[in-house]
């Protein structure tokens, strides 16, 4: 069964913030690091590592 990165990542989070609860610009903070990230210059290196 092949589940999408997306819809994984998305349940993951929805658990975690019902779950641990953080504050609210500490999630957006993740979200816009991590979307900066994978237009960077580590991608590559991260997509390698990922598989």
């Amino acid at each position: 069964m092949d589940v999408p990165l997306w819809f994984f990542v998305t349940c993951v989070g929805v658990v975690g913030i019902k779950l641990i609860r953080p504050p609210w610009w500490l999630v957006a903070l993740l979200l816009l690091g991590g979307y900066l990230l994978a237009d960077s210059l580590l991608a590559p290196v991260i997509d390698t590592a990922v598989k």
